[in-house]
């Protein structure tokens, strides 16, 4: 069998960071296979060399049999490239963009209609809505019909479904194995672990080295420590928490209506103190919209609550003061050092200059951070700044923190460090409300909500759940209750 990409001894280096360091693997054709490996670890670079996007600094590769230095044209006419982060125009409509990337290619949307019927014919209903206004799942379709279109032989896909929900997830895999059907190689990364184990092999990438190629079981096992990390010991925690703990968010009846469509349709629930509460469900669900009104960042249409005794309707200037809030998007300054952005942000909360003097050495101690305190943030790896943005985020000693999918995209290893931060913080009384796709994060919250079309469809521990949906672990109760949604995703 021939392969469909050889890459001998590859090497890339930006400045005096060494992104790839003698790379060499190959991939059969029609084979899915896997790209994996902390932040950093080079996937993307190797991904752009393969699109001919990039060139290596040393080292060659061919894809299709072409090489994608000296036959670039030939190599992208060949291959299909979904980035990570949402590359389509969003003030395009779905149609426009598919046309758009047609024409790219010299074809139409009608000859290479066949090849992409399967995923399109599942927005097409929707083909005059703009990209800017589709849901996560919708935007991969979407995504994927444009990497489609022109009939390649090989697609690569990088970290495509980040941010995405686990149903929304799963469809998008069972249609890479659709894909795989047709004969076309498929080249894939991935920090979630129950894709990499669709992959036939993979290579795991680290330091801009590979340091194994196997089956997927064959490199999880070798490399346990990083994909799976021990798992966190929550029984001392829980006794913290009793029930004699006041509520820091009360919700009743919360209605977010836009028109005629109800994104938050009567929900009611509370938070107590020092608890981690996770608040998960599918793209589409409401949640972010919920998020936005418990934060002071939108108004109810109906309902009330109040967080940290304040509340929501009309004291939500106070709300503002009194919460940490950190987003997967969230963005320290890239250009100023750690010291100079927890100043800033310190003094933003109002913060006296002795107290952000003293309470940044305790940080700096605690992170393990000291010597990097006048690096540049843009300087650090992915993981450091997620822990940074966190800690940033409680500096104030707020009384709810909220984490909106923070560890998005991020490796098993340095989530778990994550969640002990996490930990720490509700050990110390500060309440955390999570959103997540890591169903595996969704067994280290004291209590879930699951929200499905916009009402809370499922609330208790993890435990409760489980027994309650007769179902072995989280991801099978989240599956179960949102394929019950109505509403499309859209």
């Amino acid at each position: 069998m021939m392969d469909a990409i050889v890459v001998n001894n590859v090497s890339k280096s930006y400045g005096r960071v060494q992104a790839l360091c003698d790379v060499s693997f190959a991939v059969g054709k029609g084979e899915v296979f896997g790209l994996i490996g902390p932040d950093g670890a080079g996937k993307t670079s190797m991904f752009r060399i393969l699109c001919s996007l990039l060139l290596p600094d040393a080292g060659t590769a061919t894809v299709d049999g072409y090489d994608v230095v000296k036959q670039m044209r030939e190599v992208r006419s060949r291959v299909g490239y979904m980035p990570g982060k949402f590359s389509l125009y969003q003030d395009l409509t779905i149609e426009e963009n598919l046309n758009f990337f047609a024409t790219l290619f010299g074809t139409t949307v009608d000859e290479g209609y066949d090849s992409i019927k399967a995923i399109y014919s599942q927005i097409e209903r929707f083909k005059d809505r703009k990209a800017g206004a589709l849901s996560g799942g919708m935007k991969q379709k979407l995504a994927l019909s444009c990497a489609l279109v022109h009939q390649p032989s090989v697609l690569f896909l990088d970290e495509p479904t980040t941010g995405v929900d686990p149903v929304s997830r799963k469809e998008l895999w069972e249609m890479l194995l659709m894909l795989k059907e047709q004969n076309i190689t498929i080249v894939a990364s991935t920090p979630y672990l129950d894709e990499v184990r669709c992959c036939e092999r993979v290579a795991f990438l680290d330091q801009g080295h590979v340091r194994g190629i196997g089956t997927p079981d064959d490199i999880l096992s070798q490399f346990a420590s990083i994909f799976n990390p021990p798992g966190i010991d929550k029984s001392e925690e829980l006794k913290d928490k009793s029930e004699e703990s006041e509520n820091v968010i009360e919700v009743e009846h919360l209605v977010k209506a836009f028109g005629s469509f109800h994104a938050v349709d009567d929900i009611s629930f509370s938070v107590k103190r020092g608890e981690i509460f996770g608040f998960l469900g599918a793209n589409g669900a409401g949640k972010t919209t919920a998020m936005h009104m418990l934060t002071g960042l939108n108004q109810p249409t109906s309902g009330t609550g109040r967080v940290v005794g304040f509340d929501i309707r009309t004291e939500y200037e106070q709300i503002k003061k009194h919460i940490g809030y950190m987003s997967q998007r969230f963005s320290l300054y890239e250009d100023l050092t750690v010291a100079e952005n927890i100043r800033l942000f310190a003094g933003i909360y109002g913060m006296k200059d002795d107290e952000i003097r003293r309470k940044t050495d305790e940080l700096m101690e605690r992170l393990k951070f000291t010597e990097h305190k006048n690096d540049l943030v843009g300087s650090l790896p992915l993981g450091w700044k997620q822990k940074l943005a966190f800690s940033v985020s409680i500096f104030h000693d707020p009384g709810v923190v909220f984490l909106d999918e923070p560890t998005g995209g991020v490796d098993p290893a340095t989530r778990r460090q994550f969640w002990e931060l996490i930990y720490d913080a509700a050990h110390r009384g500060i309440t955390v409300f999570v959103t997540t796709h890591y169903m595996d994060e969704a067994d280290y919250c004291d209590r879930i909500s699951i929200m499905v079309d916009g009402k809370i469809s499922a609330l208790g521990t993890p435990d409760e759940l489980k027994q309650r949906f007769h179902q072995p672990d989280m991801d099978h109760v989240f599956t179960y209750l949102a394929r019950q949604a109505t509403r499309s995703s859209d």
